[in-house]
C-alpha cells in the first residue's frame, strides 16, 4: 500500500513539473535601423492561447534591463529606454503563461554605430546651364544625427544620361551636401544616386532614390537673378514708403474735393428769366384747323377731310362731289 501511493504521488508530480515548462521563442534577434534598437522573435511552435513574453536587454556595462513586460508581439522597441550611440547590446526573451515560463532565448551582440542600417538620404536638383547642383540631405536618425555619429561620413554621387544607367559615371568621398556637377551636355536630362559611406559602418547606406533633371543651353550667372531681386524689392519698398508718407497728397490728388465758384452757383440755382423760355413754358399747343369734304358714289356719302387751302377759303362748308349712276 504505502509503494501504490507513493508512486501516484510520484506520477502526480512529474505531471505537474511537465506542465511548468514553456516552449522558448525562436530566432531571437536584435537589429538597429537608423540609430534604433529593436529586440524580435517568433513564436514556439504550436503556441498556447494567450501566450505572453518578457523581453529584456543589457549593454557591456550593464546588467539586464526589463523592455517590454507581458507582451502579445513579437517585438520589442528598447530605442527610447537609454540608449547609447557606440554601446553594445544583447537582448533576451521568454514566454509566459499564468505561472508557467519559458527558458530565456539571446539574441547575438550588436555593436549600434557599426551595426545600424543606415536609410537612403534624399537629393533634389538645381540645373543652371550646363551645370547641375546636387542637394543632399542626411536621413533622420532615432538618436543623435548622421554627422555627430560619424566623424567622417562622405557621399558617392552616380549619375547618368537618362536611359544611359549603364554608362554611369560617379563622384565618390564627397564631404559636402551641395555638389555641382560641370561638364554636362547641353539640352540633355541627366539622373542622379546617392549612398553614404561612413569610417566605422562598413555596409554603406541604403541609395537614394533616382532623381533626374535637364541641362539648357548657356550658363546663367547665378548674380543675375540676385541682382534683378535687388532691384524690383528695392523698388516696392520705395513706392511703399512714398505711399505712406504722402498719403494725404495722393488721396487729394485722386479723389479732389475743389467747389465751383459761388457766382457760378447762383446763376445756376436762379429760376430763368428768358422771354424765348418765358414763352415756350406759356404757350399752347395751336388748334389744328381742317374742313369736311364729302364724296358720293353709288347714292353713297363718303367724307374726305382736306385741309384748308391758302387764300382762305370758306372753312365751315363741306365740300361734297356726287356722281351720277350710269
Amino acid at each position: 500500500m504505502p509503494a501504490t501511493v507513493f508512486t501516484i504521488i510520484l506520477t502526480v508530480s512529474t505531471l505537474c513539473g511537465s506542465r511548468g515548462v514553456l516552449h522558448a521563442p525562436r530566432n531571437v534577434s536584435i537589429s538597429s535601423n537608423n540609430m534604433d534598437l529593436v529586440l524580435n522573435w517568433e513564436p514556439p511552435a504550436d503556441p498556447a492561447h494567450g501566450l505572453l513574453y518578457r523581453a529584456e536587454f543589457n549593454s557591456s556595462v550593464s546588467k539586464y534591463k526589463v523592455g517590454c513586460l507581458n507582451t502579445s508581439a513579437l517585438r520589442c522597441d528598447l530605442t527610447s529606454l537609454d540608449i547609447h550611440l557606440y554601446g553594445k547590446y544583447i537582448g533576451r526573451v521568454r514566454a509566459e503563461l499564468g505561472a508557467e515560463r519559458s527558458v530565456w532565448v539571446e539574441s547575438p551582440q550588436i555593436t549600434l554605430d557599426q551595426d545600424t542600417k543606415i536609410g537612403p538620404p534624399s537629393m533634389s536638383l538645381i540645373s543652371n546651364g550646363a551645370t547641375i547642383e546636387v542637394s543632399i540631405t542626411d536621413p533622420v536618425f532615432k538618436i543623435s544625427e548622421l554627422r555627430r555619429a560619424y566623424n567622417y561620413a562622405t557621399y558617392n554621387i552616380t549619375y547618368w544620361k537618362e536611359g544611359q544607367q549603364e554608362k554611369a559615371a560617379s563622384i565618390s568621398n564627397v564631404q559636402q551636401n551641395r555638389v555641382v556637377v560641370n561638364k554636362l551636355q547641353p539640352w540633355t536630362r541627366y539622373c542622379f544616386q546617392v549612398q553614404i559611406h561612413t569610417d566605422r559602418n562598413l555596409r554603406p547606406s541604403e541609395p537614394s532614390s533616382i532623381t533626374c533633371g535637364s541641362t539648357t543651353s548657356k550658363e546663367e550667372a547665378p548674380w543675375v537673378a540676385a541682382v534683378v531681386t535687388f532691384v524690383v524689392m528695392a523698388m516696392l519698398v520705395t513706392l511703399v514708403v512714398v505711399a505712406v508718407v504722402h498719403r494725404k497728397k495722393i488721396f487729394h490728388f485722386l479723389c479732389p474735393k475743389d467747389s465751383l465758384p459761388q457766382h457760378i452757383k447762383e446763376y445756376l440755382l436762379e429760376p430763368p428769366t428768358s422771354s424765348i423760355y418765358l414763352a415756350m413754358r406759356d404757350s399752347h399747343p395751336p388748334e389744328e384747323v381742317y374742313h369736311q369734304v364729302s364724296i358720293i358714289t353709288d347714292g353713297r356719302t363718303v367724307v374726305e377731310e382736306r385741309p384748308p387751302e391758302a387764300g382762305g377759303s370758306d372753312c365751315s362748308k363741306p365740300t361734297e362731289i356726287t356722281e351720277a349712276e350710269t
